[in-house]
Protein backbone atom coordinates (compact mmCIF):
# COMPACT_ATOMS: atom_id res chain seq x y z
CA UNK A 1 0.00 0.00 0.00
CA UNK A 2 1.11 3.34 -0.48
CA UNK A 3 1.82 5.78 2.19
CA UNK A 4 -1.21 8.22 0.70
CA UNK A 5 -3.42 5.43 1.20
CA UNK A 6 -2.12 4.32 4.59
CA UNK A 7 -2.71 8.11 5.49
CA UNK A 8 -6.39 7.91 4.36
CA UNK A 9 -6.97 4.91 5.98
CA UNK A 10 -5.43 6.42 9.62
CA UNK A 11 -7.74 9.48 9.05
CA UNK A 12 -10.00 9.53 12.21
CA UNK A 13 -12.75 11.74 10.76
CA UNK A 14 -13.67 9.75 7.85
CA UNK A 15 -14.10 6.52 9.93
CA UNK A 16 -16.26 9.10 12.44
CA UNK A 17 -18.07 9.79 9.10
CA UNK A 18 -18.77 5.90 8.84
CA UNK A 19 -20.32 5.58 12.07
CA UNK A 20 -22.96 8.40 11.72
CA UNK A 21 -23.33 7.21 7.78
CA UNK A 22 -24.35 3.73 9.84
CA UNK A 23 -26.48 5.68 12.42
CA UNK A 24 -28.22 7.78 9.88
CA UNK A 25 -28.59 4.65 7.71
CA UNK A 26 -30.52 2.76 10.34
CA UNK A 27 -32.21 6.41 10.99
CA UNK A 28 -33.27 6.24 7.77
CA UNK A 29 -34.78 2.78 7.53
CA UNK A 30 -36.91 3.93 10.39
CA UNK A 31 -38.01 6.75 9.31
CA UNK A 32 -39.56 4.88 5.72
CA UNK A 33 -41.80 2.92 7.91
CA UNK A 34 -42.87 6.35 9.90
CA UNK A 35 -44.02 7.67 6.46
CA UNK A 36 -45.73 4.65 5.49
CA UNK A 37 -48.23 5.34 8.75
CA UNK A 38 -48.26 9.06 7.84
CA UNK A 39 -49.17 8.62 4.34
CA UNK A 40 -51.72 5.63 5.35
CA UNK A 41 -53.19 7.56 8.15
CA UNK A 42 -53.50 10.52 6.08
CA UNK A 43 -55.44 8.56 3.28
CA UNK A 44 -57.69 6.89 6.01
CA UNK A 45 -58.78 10.61 7.62
CA UNK A 46 -59.10 12.13 4.12
CA UNK A 47 -61.64 8.88 3.06
CA UNK A 48 -63.40 8.73 6.52
CA UNK A 49 -63.87 12.67 7.10
CA UNK A 50 -63.56 14.11 3.74
CA UNK A 51 -60.17 16.71 5.29
CA UNK A 52 -56.62 16.67 5.57
CA UNK A 53 -55.51 16.41 9.23
CA UNK A 54 -53.58 19.76 9.70
CA UNK A 55 -51.02 18.57 12.05
CA UNK A 56 -50.36 15.33 10.26
CA UNK A 57 -49.96 17.59 7.14
CA UNK A 58 -47.03 19.54 8.89
CA UNK A 59 -45.24 16.27 10.58
CA UNK A 60 -45.35 14.72 7.28
CA UNK A 61 -43.83 18.33 5.63
CA UNK A 62 -41.11 17.93 8.39
CA UNK A 63 -40.24 14.40 7.84
CA UNK A 64 -39.91 14.49 4.38
CA UNK A 65 -37.41 17.32 4.82
CA UNK A 66 -35.65 15.53 7.62
CA UNK A 67 -35.47 12.39 5.37
CA UNK A 68 -34.08 14.35 2.17
CA UNK A 69 -31.39 16.02 4.84
CA UNK A 70 -30.85 12.21 5.96
CA UNK A 71 -30.03 10.95 2.10
CA UNK A 72 -28.00 14.39 1.65
CA UNK A 73 -25.80 13.43 4.29
CA UNK A 74 -25.19 9.81 3.24
CA UNK A 75 -24.61 10.60 -0.31
CA UNK A 76 -21.95 13.24 1.09
CA UNK A 77 -23.93 16.25 -0.36
CA UNK A 78 -24.04 17.76 3.05
CA UNK A 79 -21.88 18.02 5.83
CA UNK A 80 -24.43 19.01 7.93
CA UNK A 81 -25.52 16.25 10.11
CA UNK A 82 -29.65 15.65 10.91
CA UNK A 83 -31.54 15.79 13.88
CA UNK A 84 -30.66 14.88 16.45
CA UNK A 85 -27.37 16.54 16.13
CA UNK A 86 -29.09 19.48 14.42
CA UNK A 87 -32.70 21.24 15.19
CA UNK A 88 -36.19 18.99 13.84
CA UNK A 89 -36.46 20.61 10.04
CA UNK A 90 -39.96 22.89 11.80
CA UNK A 91 -37.57 24.60 14.56
CA UNK A 92 -35.49 26.38 11.89
CA UNK A 93 -36.41 29.03 9.63
CA UNK A 94 -37.12 26.52 6.83
CA UNK A 95 -39.55 25.72 4.30
CA UNK A 96 -40.21 23.76 1.22
CA UNK A 97 -40.59 25.87 -2.19
CA UNK A 98 -41.99 24.03 -4.79
CA UNK A 99 -41.06 26.21 -7.50
CA UNK A 100 -41.73 26.04 -11.14
CA UNK A 101 -43.40 22.62 -12.27
CA UNK A 102 -43.93 21.12 -8.99
CA UNK A 103 -39.40 20.89 -8.87
CA UNK A 104 -39.27 21.37 -4.76
CA UNK A 105 -36.39 22.33 -3.54
CA UNK A 106 -35.56 23.54 0.84
CA UNK A 107 -35.02 27.01 1.50
CA UNK A 108 -33.92 28.65 4.47
CA UNK A 109 -34.72 32.23 5.40
CA UNK A 110 -32.11 34.79 6.25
Amino acid sequence: MSSEIKQHLKQQSTWMRGFYILIFAFIYSITKVVLAAVVLFQFLTTLFTGEKNERLLEFGKNLSTFIYQIVTYLTYNSDNKPFPFDEWPGNKKQGYDEGEKGQGKIIEHT
